[in-house]
């Protein structure tokens, strides 16, 4: 996992951690001082209506001038066009000034900061998830009259989900032990998004949990072993010299699906209702189905008293559809998790071998 993936990660966790506190402030404090600004914004508003609109009448006295010195209209019709031109651009100032002059007077009648007559709503909110109860995620910041209302009954959720742990292969006829990859230092990630929708009317015990996930499944290679692409045939060989380290790792982009079930709390309001699985017990099964993106070999070693990196991406032969089983069992927000590559882990390989990953999840509603 490279350092601009650990910085995603890290924002993204930074922020769904913010956004999962449910906490909603309205900016009042200020609110005064901001309308005393608007107001004075819209003063000077005034004089550059009037300024635009006497520029553009003297632009259109200029055009009727030309067409009475082309002679294609007489010297009265010319007068009567330029009335005409004033009378319109006097009565563009006294409708644009009116409009403002309201807002001024609006702004002035209520400084804090919500329309109670038209319903525009001057009011600014900053909103930082949807309450303590809902464990709903979103951010705002603006209008009041632009903030989302707030829906009766939330049938879908979202929420981003970021796993880690350990990271291996099952290899036909061989225990977990004789894996050619390290078992502590073989590891995997996953990071993205996913939605969860409750499957009845009136029961929140199923639900469908859907979405997108990038995977990362590193492998540590032990004994001064690496991997050899031999015409197609992927097999595990010993270093003609003394390494390092020797990592593989493969990237897909995987569509995951599971039925979750559990019970969950019915939160009731006057106005909205949700159901809420916080520090629920809660299980998952289900499975996922992607492509691969790409794999890479890292190699470090000494030659001739020289450190040696070399990287080498792609020509493993690598399964370019993948698709596994998972499951994961929850308490809250954190749960044990386990998947499967049931697609083998090379197309060509000498020996049997699937992927298999084992850790912790967070599914940060």
């Amino acid at each position: 996992m490279n350092n601009i993936t650990r910085l995603v990660v890290c924002l993204v966790i930074a922020l769904t951690f913010t956004t999962a506190q449910g906490q909603e402030t309205k900016v009042d404090s200020t609110q005064s001082s901001v309308n005393q600004l608007k107001i004075k914004a819209l003063n000077e508003l005034k004089t550059n209506i009037e300024n635009e609109e006497r520029e553009s009448l003297k632009y259109e006295i200029e055009a009727i001038n030309q067409r009475l010195d082309k002679g294609s209209i007489t010297a009265g019709e010319a007068e009567t066009l330029k009335k005409e031109a004033a009378k319109n651009r006097a009565l563009n100032i006294e409708n644009r000034l009116a409009i403002v002059d309201n807002k001024i007077a609006l702004l002035g009648r209520n400084e804090d900061g919500y329309n109670t007559e038209d319903g525009d709503g001057d009011g600014f909110v900053l909103r930082i998830g949807a309450g303590e109860d809902e464990k709903e995620s979103f951010v705002y910041f603006g209008e009041k009259s632009n903030d989302k209302p707030r829906k009766y009954d939330r049938r879908t959720t979202t929420n981003v989900v970021f796993a880690l742990g350990f990271n291996n292969a099952l290899i036909d006829g061989e225990s977990l032990e004789d894996s050619p990859y390290k078992i502590g230092s073989s590891d995997f990630y996953e990071l993205g998004y996913a939605w969860k929708t409750r499957i009845f009317e009136d029961s929140n015990f199923w639900r469908l949990k859907y979405g997108f996930s990038f995977q990362w499944n590193k492998f540590e290679m032990k004994d001064n072993n690496f991997l050899v692409n031999t015409d197609g045939d992927i097999s595990v060989q010993e270093f003609s010299s003394n390494l390092d380290q020797a990592k593989f790792r493969t990237t897909n982009l995987v569509f995951p699906m599971h039925i979750e079930f559990g019970p969950s709390k019915k939160i009731e309001k006057d106005n909205y209702f949700r159901y809420s699985t916080y520090k629920q017990l809660k299980f998952g099964l289900g499975g996922y189905v992607g492509l691969n993106l790409g794999s890479i070999q890292k190699l470090k070693y000494k030659e001739g008293g020289d450190k040696i990196k070399t990287k080498q991406r792609g020509g493993y032969e690598v399964s370019e559809f993948v698709y596994g089983l998972s499951g994961y069992v929850a308490l809250g927000e954190i749960a044990l998790y386990v998947k499967y590559d049931l697609n083998p882990l090379f197309k060509n390989q000498v020996v049997d071998q699937n992927n298999i990953s084992v850790g912790i999840r967070f599914d940060m509603d």
